[in-house]
């Protein structure tokens, strides 16, 4: 393939990936989209998942983002995520101690001391975070 396209993953507190890819995968609100070089502009909204992209040398990279947006330009994909781990800083003790925490709290009977939306989107970003680091140990 020619040419490259420059992805930038950002959450409020740091840059995440600065990279040349070949070609960038995303989890869009209404679907996975993918982006190549030369690609028509675009803003989308992101949900919970895994962005992937192949680098400039044809290696897969895996990044966790749990939501934010993407900006889709001809030579550039930028993200703001509210929170994103590369695939090998993902802690699987911790991603899987979430996962309980928040299985715990769905479990709990008294509705009013759980806010269940926040608990499911918990367990749904934990699940990710858990799927994505075995996926690195597999």
């Amino acid at each position: 393939m020619a040419g490259s396209i420059r992805l930038e993953i950002v959450t409020p507190e740091k840059l995440v990936v600065s990279d040349e890819a070949e070609i960038v995968m995303a989890p869009g609100v209404l679907g996975e989209f993918g982006v190549l070089v030369n690609h028509t502009p675009f803003m989308t909204t992101l949900k919970v998942g895994t962005i992937h992209y192949k680098d400039s040398s044809g290696q897969e990279r895996f990044v966790f983002v749990s939501g934010g947006f993407a900006e889709a330009l001809p030579d550039k994909v930028t993200v703001l995520a509210e929170s994103a781990e590369r695939i090998q800083d993902i802690d699987m003790e911790r991603a899987k101690s979430a996962m309980e925490r928040a299985q715990k709290r769905l479990a709990e009977t008294d509705d009013a001391a759980v806010d269940f939306t926040r608990a499911k989107g918990a367990l749904e970003r934990a699940m990710h975070r858990v799927r994505l680091a075995e996926m690195r140990l597999s």
